[in-house]
């Protein structure tokens, strides 16, 4: 089990735990829209990061980036299996190949 497949356990596992003894129960507890916002402040920093050439800063966000879009998913009851088995479907599909096909 990878350490984003155990990552993933936990913000599950989370959804039903008490909101004063965890910052992801108070995530998901704030509803879905405010989980997008979060992951969406998050990839921005992340961004910033890049765009300056901060390669510390960029890992530390891009693992921000990683840990609310699993909390995002969760609070719309996507898992991390569903969205690897999308990434499946694509392997071996060049980019523009695979976007020609969602049309």
């Amino acid at each position: 089990m990878s350490v984003l497949d155990r990552l993933a356990a936990t913000v599950e596992a989370r959804k039903g735990a008490d909101p004063d003894g965890s910052w992801t129960a108070k995530l998901l507890a704030k509803g879905p829209e405010k989980c997008a916002e979060k992951f969406g402040e998050e990839a921005v920093e992340a961004i910033i990061a890049a765009a300056k050439g901060d390669r510390g800063n960029l890992t530390a966000e891009a693992a921000d980036v990683l840990y609310h879009l699993l909390v995002m998913l969760a609070a719309r009851d996507i898992t991390l299996a569903e969205v690897l088995a999308e990434l499946e479907k694509r392997e071996g599909l060049s980019g523009l190949e695979e976007k020609a096909r969602r049309g």
